[in-house]
C-alpha cells in the first residue's frame, strides 16, 4: 500500500459508485482451469469447426489476447470464438478461486450504500453464474462483461465503464474503478475515473503506480476495511 496522501479513506469518501474488475479482486478465474489450456482448447475447437489455422496464433497463451487475434486476423470467426471462450470461461469458473477479499469489498460496500457494477474482459454470462453460484449476486447492481462478439468493447477501451455508469446514472466523480492490470488504469482514465490498483503479483505495484493509479493495494481486504 502506498504511504502517500490522500489516504484510501480520503479516496472512498466521496464514491457511491464502485466499479470492480472481476478475474483478480474478486475470483483468480484460470485459477483451475488455466489460461493457456483455455487459450489451446479455443485453437483446437476453431480448427476443427472451420478447418483453418489461426495465423499468429499456435504460440498466445492468453485467450482473451487470442481472442482479439481472431478479431483482426479472422473475424469471420470472432462470433464462434466469443462463444465458445465464453463456454471455456463458464468452465473454468467452476474450478475458480475465490478471492475472499473482493467479496469482503461487495460486502462492505452493501453496509455502507455503495452500489457495485462488475467490469470485466470477461464473458457477463459466465461472471453472473458465478456470483449466482457464491450467492453473491445480491451485491451486484450490474454485471457488464465484454460486448459478445466484440472483443473490441474490452480495457483499456472505457466502453464498458460508460455503460456502467450511464445504466447506474452515476458521474466519474462518485466512481472509483478497482482494477489489477495496466489496461484497467488506462481504461479508467480514458472514462474519467480514478482506478485503485490492486497489486496482487510481483511488479504490479510500480506498474500501476506508472500508469497512475491514485492508490494501490496488495489486498483487498484493505478495501473492504476502508470502505
Amino acid at each position: 500500500m502506498t504511504g502517500a496522501t490522500p489516504s484510501l479513506a480520503d479516496v472512498l469518501r466521496p464514491v457511491k459508485h464502485v466499479l470492480l474488475d472481476f478475474d483478480g479482486p474478486v475470483c483468480s478465474v484460470f485459477a483451475g482451469l488455466p489460461a493457456p489450456e483455455v487459450a489451446r482448447r479455443l485453437r483446437a475447437g476453431l480448427l476443427a469447426a472451420n478447418k483453418q489455422a489461426l495465423t499468429g496464433g499456435d504460440a498466445e497463451t492468453d485467450p482473451l489476447a487470442l481472442l482479439r487475434l481472431i478479431a483482426d486476423t479472422h473475424p469471420d470467426l470472432v462470433v464462434a470464438a466469443d462463444s465458445a471462450l465464453t463456454s471455456l470461461e463458464m468452465e473454468a469458473l467452476r474450478s475458480g478461486q475465490p478471492n475472499r477479499g473482493g467479496e469482503s469489498v461487495l460486502r462492505a460496500c452493501a453496509r455502507s450504500g455503495r452500489s457495485v457494477s462488475v467490469v470485466s474482459n470477461n464473458a457477463g454470462a459466465a461472471i453472473e453464474a458465478y456470483l449466482r453460484d457464491r450467492g453473491l449476486n445480491g451485491y451486484v447492481a450490474g454485471v457488464f462483461g465484454r460486448t459478445p462478439g466484440d472483443p473490441s468493447s474490452m480495457k483499456p477501451s472505457p466502453r464498458l465503464l460508460l455503460e456502467a455508469m450511464e445504466t447506474a446514472s452515476s458521474k466519474p466523480t462518485q466512481c472509483i474503478f478497482i482494477g489489477d492490470a495496466v489496461r484497467d488504469v488506462e481504461a479508467g482514465d480514458a472514462a474519467g475515473v480514478a482506478t485503485i490498483g490492486y497489486a496482487n503479483k510481483p511488479g504490479k505495484y510500480a506498474k500501476l503506480a506508472a500508469a497512475g493509479a491514485v492508490f494501490i493495494v496488495d489486498s483487498m481486504e484493505l478495501i473492504a476495511k476502508a470502505a
